[in-house]
């Protein structure tokens, strides 16, 4: 005796509707590295065109977190997308080891005054572990990169390449030492590079400076005034770091400004006319305008210092600006880049009055030795007591910060070593600037606007100070000589030996070795002790680290990129003058052009306000945690349906969004594995062109899809892939083409046509939508192509998107026909809405519709008109032309069946007591033993 229930085809699948995520995926990640699933990809691209991504090293110091996260996931889409896409693609991650951070971090905990190679050691002990951490939570992430051959900026070998690098860019003559003004932070007692920087809000004191003319006669015939020799003229300057004040040796003006005399009770003051009003308001004082000078005739007055007993000339400046201050402004050369500039053409030389930890130079007086809030103070007062200060005022403005110790910055001149960016490399008509802007010029940039930061960055760096007084970095493996400080005739030879020693031991090799060692009389030469800006170490990775040939990979072949360019580059939108810069910078110095072919950026992670993540504010999210409640495939997919052209917003309440997509996709996988788990491919496929109409119909709109993911791969649009992909889950499977296949799926004969049609087009879809949502969703993807193939060898990394492609079907004959079904089904189906919302009918099959349409449309739908019924999922369906589109609905008279539930005109009282329909009775002769009976459980 068989129920009616046990004839259905209600199958089984071992893919769960709970993803169990947390529990899951580090299997697959131990899987992953077991099979050598990398490797294997790379095997089986042999031969392809090549897509190389380079990995922006992140810091090794710290736990991973969610901006992390975000360009990790990135990365791996981008890497993985590529490769089904037909792309011999190669991402090989690494860190950042080098810097100040770790050397703080191991100075906190062991003191400061440890020998350098003990300091040495002790830092590239604490990055190992930190890597060997950071890594263990990016493979968590699902990151399929070249781990095993992962790459560090404090390897052996890439430290030796890093010297041998910066000695090409020296032979192409873009290297020099001079003394500039730097970035300096007292902390880290070491120079800054610009991405070193971070800018917060600093209270500073403002204040007014009269320079008192020293020739009354000179004054007044440059105003065409009578002289005044008993009242003193003064030209006022406004500063917003006072303690530059004893460094001051000129003061620049607008040449092309008019300056005004203006007579107040406090004496003369010269001021730009355009900028006057802001001070005398302020001042409060009647004044009266005497005189009008243009500035370029004020040019070679000389002015008494405020501070020292010397004099100071007026020049011109064309980065005056009139806009605040007085229109002249002070200049120390040791302490500004325009300043120094400006001075350095005039031969006016300066000194420092500001040492290395932040204390007055000795030399000064009254304020020699004392800390730089102290002698600020001292120095406002001397003014005061001098009548030199008009008006000081607390100010709140925008200022450079050390990114580690998030102090105030000091610029600072010291003598560095220097890239020089307006200066041209051997053979080259172009500055490194100019080689750089044409660099660019045919990049692309996602998103768009990348690129006018980058032009701004490249336009408004200052030459590349690389130079650094540390003991954790690669060293400038240079021998000076000590008379004069130049280079070693043989650098080129000592700087190839240094680099073969440290291949050997490490940067240790250079800190132990003596000029000796290479034949370097040390009577007349000494190495240096500087190190390399850390922004050197990464931003050189593109020839350290993939174009090295001796870094292989697990089949013997070169990792190195032998076209010496990565076909992208991405990071965050701060690497702009950060890695994207260095990088750019590097790269034109040394081979005359760009690392890299294209670029993309992303935004920084922010909670659901738009806030910037701190502990302080309770807002962070970690990664880690997500991955260890929710699932690493949440974070992926929250990653891959963000935007990332701006700020990406995260918290529970987003993420509990992300879930419910999740879902949609993960239950439409587990219904297609479902209908598919008695299918095999090469056994029950039928061709496409005997697929039943539907069929077809979904294998184009499967081709749709595959098309325009694949396009919005190659945009790196994630967000409308991942669109795509749930919109197709949510709305083509499952709001349309899974409700029609439902009957012909359970209750069709087992082996029958029709349900191996639907299989096979089930199974082409099923293939195509995990390999299409592989890169976001990698474990999930996995673990259903696992139960899919049931090969345990097997991996959906090994396979392509063309290989998978739906096979062509020709749609020429009914195009118009599914075009006039799409237009008709919104009115249908709320027709049928409409009746069942009356009670009239309790579930669309009992419905008989009766759809009224112009000429044109009933000709249309006429070829295919019997699969109305199917596709609409009612009883029946007649057309009758009229001028008009109308639908007409009521419930059926015809007769269910007790086996499918469909009405049909076949199902009348003859047929017994269960009334069956023809294909039901058809259906059951296969099933040996079956007996009416007076009960059945319909399909579900």
């Amino acid at each position: 005796m068989t129920d009616l229930k046990d004839t259905l085809n209600l199958l089984k699948t071992p893919f769960p509707m709970k993803g169990d995520l947390p529990r899951r995926e580090p299997e697959w990640v131990e899987r992953w590295a077991a099979q050598r699933i990398y490797d294997r990809m790379r095997s089986a691209a042999a031969g392809r065109p090549p897509f190389v991504l380079h990995d922006g090293p992140p810091y090794a110091n710290g736990d991973i977190h969610i901006g992390h996260a975000v360009n990790k996931v990135l990365k791996d889409m981008v890497f993985k997308s590529r490769f089904f896409d037909g792309f011999d693609a190669q991402w090989i991650p690494g860190w950042d080891c080098h810097g100040m951070p770790i050397e703080h971090r191991i100075e906190q905990t062991h003191g400061r005054g440890l020998p350098t190679e003990q300091v040495q050691q002790l830092c590239r002990d604490y990055a190992l572990l930190q890597t060997q951490s950071q890594k263990k939570d990016f493979l968590r992430l699902g990151l399929l990169g070249d781990w095993a051959h992962a790459f560090r900026t404090m390897d052996f070998e890439t430290e030796a390449n890093e010297i041998r690098f910066l000695d090409r860019i020296r032979q192409r003559g873009l290297l020099f030492r001079g003394q500039k003004p730097v970035n300096w932070c007292v902390d880290c007692q070491s120079a800054l590079a610009e991405a070193e920087l971070e800018y917060a809000p600093k209270r500073s004191v403002t204040a007014y400076v009269g320079l008192r003319v020293l020739d009354a006669v000179d004054f007044a015939s440059r105003f065409q005034c009578q002289p005044m020799p008993d009242r003193p003229a003064r030209l006022v300057i406004w500063t917003t770091t006072p303690w530059t004040l004893p460094g001051n040796r000129a003061v620049a003006l607008d040449p092309t400004a008019s300056y005004g005399l203006y007579d107040t009770p406090g004496g003369l003051l010269v001021l730009a006319v355009e900028s006057s009003r802001a001070l005398l308001d302020a001042l409060g004082t009647d004044h009266e305008l005497c005189a009008v000078a243009p500035g370029i005739d004020l040019v070679g007055l000389m002015l008494a210092h405020p501070l020292l007993a010397v004099a100071v000339p007026v020049v011109a400046g064309d980065f005056v600006s009139l806009d605040t201050g007085t229109g002249l402004v002070h200049l120390a050369p040791a302490h500004g880049a325009e300043d120094f500039e400006l001075c350095q053409g005039l031969g006016i030389t300066g000194d420092n009055v500001i040492d290395g930890a932040g204390r007055f130079a000795a030399g000064l007086p009254t304020i020699g030795g004392m800390a730089l809030q102290e002698g600020s103070t001292a120095i406002l007062e001397m003014l005061a007591v001098s009548g030199a200060l008009l008006r000081q005022a607390p100010i709140e403005h925008s200022y450079p910060h050390c990114w580690r110790h998030k102090t105030p910055i000091l610029f600072r001149a010291t003598t560095q070593w220097f890239i020089g960016m307006d200066r041209r490399a051997a053979g080259d008509a172009r500055t490194l600037r100019e080689t750089a802007r044409e660099a660019i010029r045919d990049v692309p940039f996602y998103p768009a606007s990348g690129r006018s930061r980058m032009e701004a960055m490249i336009d408004g760096r200052p030459d590349w100070c690389i130079s650094r007084q540390r003991s954790w970095g690669v060293p400038l493996a240079f021998f000076v000589r000590r008379s004069d400080r130049s280079l070693h005739p043989e650098t080129a030879r000592l700087v190839e030996e240094v680099a073969q020693r440290i291949e050997r031991e490490g940067i240790a090799a250079w800190t132990r070795l003596r000029p000796a060692d290479l034949g370097v009389d040390e009577a007349e030469y000494e190495k240096l002790a500087d190190t390399l800006d850390v922004w050197f170490d990464s931003g050189s990775i593109h020839a350290t680290v993939y174009r090295d040939p001796r870094r292989l990979d697990a089949q013997g072949n070169s990792n190195s990129s032998d076209i010496g360019q990565a076909d992208l580059y991405l990071e965050g939108s701060d690497q702009h003058r950060g890695w994207f810069g260095s990088s750019l910078m590097t790269g034109c110095a040394a081979d005359g052009r760009a690392p890299f072919k294209a670029v993309l950026t992303h935004g920084f992670a922010v909670d659901a306000h738009g806030k910037k993540m701190s502990k302080s504010l309770g807002n962070t999210v970690s990664p880690q945690e997500v991955a260890s409640t929710r699932g690493a495939d949440i974070v992926r997919l929250w990653v891959a349906s963000t935007d990332y052209a701006t700020d990406i917003s995260v918290s529970n309440e987003i993420l509990d969004r992300v879930v419910e997509m999740y879902r949609r996709i993960r239950n439409t996988v587990r219904f297609l594995l479902l209908n598919v788990s008695d299918f095999g491919d090469a056994a029950h496929a039928v061709p496409a062109r005997r697929l039943a109409p539907v069929d077809q119909y979904a294998m184009a709109r499967c081709s749709e899809l595959v098309a325009q993911c694949r396009q919005g791969y190659r945009d790196y649009d994630f967000v409308a892939v991942t669109r795509l992909i749930h919109g197709y889950c949510a709305e083509e499977l499952g709001g349309f083409y899974l409700d029609v296949l439902k009957d012909r799926l359970y209750a069709g004969e087992r082996d029958g046509h029709d349900r191996r049609s639907a299989q096979t087009a089930l199974h082409v879809i099923l293939k195509n939508l995990l390999l299409l949502a592989a890169p976001i969703l990698s474990f999930t993807t996995e673990e259903a192509w696992a139960v899919l193939f049931n090969d345990g060898d097997d991996s959906v990394f090994l396979h392509t998107w063309d290989e998978a492609a739906p096979p062509l079907v020709d749609m020429s004959h009914a195009g118009e026909f599914w075009r006039q079904v799409k237009q008709l089904r919104p009115g249908v189906m709320k027709a049928i809405e409409d009746l069942r919302s009356s009670g009239a009918i309790g579930r669309s099959s009992e419905a008989s519709i009766v759809i009224e349409a112009p000429a044109q449309v009933i000709e249309a739908l006429a070829p295919l008109r019997f699969e109305l019924p199917s596709i609409f999922i009612v009883a029946e369906v007649a057309l009758k032309e009229s001028h008009a589109v109308d639908i007409k609905v009521r419930r059926t008279e015809t007769l269910r069946c007790a086996r499918c539930w469909r009405h049909e005109a076949t199902v009348t009282a003859d047929t017994g007591p269960e009334m069956l329909c023809d294909r039901c009775e058809g259906v059951l002769r296969g099933f040996a033993g079956f007996a009416q009976e007076t009960e059945s459980s319909p399909a579900a």
